[in-house]
């Protein structure tokens, strides 16, 4: 008897025709991508192939000239470019997670503080968003460090503390941009799978802009842009 054959994942998120310009620059040049629930990808190119544009577009930072960008999200799925300014703002609040390589913690604020920051904003109430935020940092390995200010963490940790901050609302999709472009390769290692278990490892997605092959290694699918297109995409591992 014959097995039915396993459906892939649904899309989280699907970018049709993007073009982006920059003057007479070309960023983006009709790119299509479609990342799935779950899924791990990373972006890689050269400096001005596009990659850090196609992510802002992607998370909604920025928007193209021409193009769709769809998001399925816990509310239904939207067109991105078409939502109003605060619209987008909300979404990249309540459903987008982000890491980056500073990691762009408020100095002022402990990493539990940190972490609480954008579940406040999004109307939580100031216990359960600490709670909530320290079983993020404890989760990730920092139990013991949420009164810490990031100028008392390694870079790894504070980068571990932006990973638990990205995460805490729930986050359908987290993007990274160079998230361990600042590290040792030791810990480079370290935060990429703490990345990798608080995203793919809840069934959420990770977008992971990226120089480093042995970051892009650890994700399912490596895409690969040269001169604002998709040149390759591929499974991790194969070229």
């Amino acid at each position: 008897m014959q097995q039915p054959s396993s459906s892939p994942p649904p899309a989280v998120l699907h970018a049709a025709r993007l073009v982006k310009r920059y003057g007479e620059t070309i960023a983006l040049d009709d790119v299509q991508l479609t990342v799935r629930r779950g899924e791990s990808v990373a972006i890689m190119g050269a400096s001005g192939s596009g990659k850090t544009t196609l992510l802002h577009v992607l998370a909604g930072i920025i928007l193209p000239d021409a193009g769709d960008v769809r998001f399925a999200g816990r509310s239904g799925t939207v067109t991105v470019p078409e939502l109003s300014d605060a619209d987008r703002s909300r979404l990249r609040r309540e459903e987008f997670g982000f890491v980056f390589q500073q990691g762009f913690l408020l100095p002022e604020l402990t990493a539990a503080e940190n972490v609480a920051l954008p579940l406040l904003m999004n109307g939580e109430k100031k216990d359960a968003a600490g709670d909530r935020a320290r079983a993020w940092l404890a989760a990730l390995g920092l139990a013991g460090m949420a009164d810490r200010r990031p100028g008392q963490l390694s870079g790894g940790q504070a980068q571990r503390v932006a990973i638990a901050r990205a995460q805490a609302t729930g986050a359908s999709v987290t993007f990274a941009d160079e998230p361990t472009g600042a590290l040792d390769s030791i810990t480079s290692e370290e935060v990429m799978t703490a990345l990798l278990h608080s995203t793919t490892g809840q069934g959420r997605a990770l977008v992971v802009v990226t120089h480093d092959e042995a970051v892009a290694a650890r994700c399912a699918r490596v895409v690969r842009m040269r001169d604002g297109r998709v040149h390759a995409d591929s499974a991790a591992g194969t070229r």
